[in-house]
């Protein structure tokens, strides 16, 4: 696994908030992992705890941040440094994440004319997913 590779520790609430991210197929808050953890049965959860797990699984390319909602997703690509776009759904909340070598171009030229080393990179978009956008419509 990725974990072994970079000779980490996957512990089980490390692995637990990943499960969440994974399994909620939308961004979710720190407050809202706890609350969700407590309600599965994990013991005290205390915030601290739920960040630093956040964290690593931030450092390992496991999640990211999507600042404009202060939350977090699972990353469909871990192991691979890439630029990525977000798309997040205004109606439902749900999140897909897509790379697009067009965006990553268009960034890595701004970069070079500023002579700008990037170090990363995302993109949030908001707007309806296809099954919102369908109900809008009915």
């Amino acid at each position: 696994s990725l974990c072994e590779r970079h000779k980490v520790r996957l512990t089980p609430i490390r692995e637990n908030v990943l499960r969440l991210l994974w399994q909620s197929h939308r961004p979710l808050g720190a407050y809202e992992i706890i609350e969700q953890l407590s309600d599965a049965g994990e013991k005290s959860v205390k915030p601290p705890t739920v960040y630093r797990a956040i964290d690593f699984l931030l450092e390992q390319g496991l999640a990211h941040r999507l600042a404009t909602l202060n939350a977090y997703i699972g990353c469909p690509f871990p192991g691979n440094p890439h630029r990525f776009a977000v798309f997040v759904c205004q109606a439902c909340g749900s999140a897909a994440e897509s790379s697009f070598e067009a965006i990553d171009n268009a960034i890595g030229a701004a970069a070079a004319r500023a002579d700008f080393e990037v170090h990363g990179q995302a993109v949030e978009v908001t707007g309806l997913c296809p099954q919102c956008r369908g109900k809008a419509d009915d």
